[in-house]
């Protein structure tokens, strides 16, 4: 699996994740939600994203495309 997909589904899962706390404990989990869409939007424009680091550390390798 290459490093830009399990971005994608880390991400999708943290809002996934945020929608259900906030419904099921506590509204202040949305707050997840907008720290997981403010770094995806930052990265976006600045290509840094601090999961890509850690995923380069563990092994994981770039797409060929992006490479």
């Amino acid at each position: 699996m290459t490093i830009e997909r399990i971005v994608f589904i880390v991400a999708g899962f943290m809002v996934l994740l945020s929608v259900a706390l906030t419904q099921l404990h506590s509204p202040n989990w949305m707050w997840l939600t907008v720290f997981v869409g403010a770094n995806l939007f930052q990265s976006g424009f600045t290509k840094f994203c601090p999961l890509v680091g850690i995923l380069r550390k563990l092994g994981f390798k770039q797409a060929a495309a992006a490479a």
